[in-house]
């Protein structure tokens, strides 16, 4: 299940586990945490490693915990045995070291399904879709990736957002945040100057801010 972190599309989205477990259980919305603004109340202490979670708040922190692992195994490992290492995690890619020629990477909606063949020399590469991890409800089809602002499944413009970022957490909190939020999230993406491909609800690609034009069908 997806929220995701803060600074993009104008919300702040890690806590909406409570949303979350709602549409997964066929409940209908998320309960009170303050507002988009509950995250604000969540305390680390780092010396003790203990995480404070304000009572009615519930943390989702899938769209950012597989891009960190991505991003810290693939530096981990680069920097160990001196090597180019690519590191893939449930759709999220970084690429480390420097690779005698760039990892061939297939971008798709889903796994084995149609999709488009780039290069990755270094950096993080995330896909986010709503077309996989869907189910039925009594109001209709469901699906993982939710929006902080309703606490209900996404209903934005994009269907899927592929994004080219420096790191993988980076990449994943924006394919993750057009998916939740579709245009609120577009414009910082622009202004970031990440390489992005979007699909629409209808099926219309995007390619925005220098994806590779040389790009073409797996």
């Amino acid at each position: 299940m997806r929220g995701f972190p803060p600074g993009v599309g104008g919300v702040r989205g890690p806590v909406v586990g409570g949303g979350v477990r709602g549409v997964s259980s066929g409940v209908d919305g998320m309960p009170d945490v303050g507002g988009v603004g509950g995250w604000r109340e969540v305390r680390v202490h780092r010396k003790l490693g203990l995480l404070g979670v304000p009572k009615g708040v519930a943390l989702d922190l899938g769209a950012t915990a597989k891009a960190w692992t991505a991003d810290r195994a693939a530096n981990l490992l680069s920097k160990r045995y001196g090597c180019a290492v690519l590191v893939e995690i449930g759709g999220d890619l970084r690429a480390a070291g420097v690779p005698k020629e760039p990892w061939v990477v297939t971008v798709a909606e889903r796994a084995g399904g149609p999709g488009v063949l780039v290069t990755l020399a270094h950096g993080g590469l995330a896909t986010s879709t709503r077309t996989v991890r869907r189910w039925r409800t009594a109001d209709g089809y469901a699906h993982h990736v939710i929006d902080p602002r309703t606490g209900h499944p996404a209903e934005g413009a994009y269907r899927t957002a592929s994004v080219w970022a420096p790191t993988a957490v980076r990449a994943n909190t924006f394919s993750t945040a057009l998916i939740a939020t579709g245009d609120a999230a577009l414009g910082r993406l622009k202004l970031s100057g990440h390489p992005a491909r979007l699909i629409g609800e209808d099926g219309e690609v995007t390619e925005l801010s220098g994806w590779p034009t040389t790009s073409r069908a797996a």
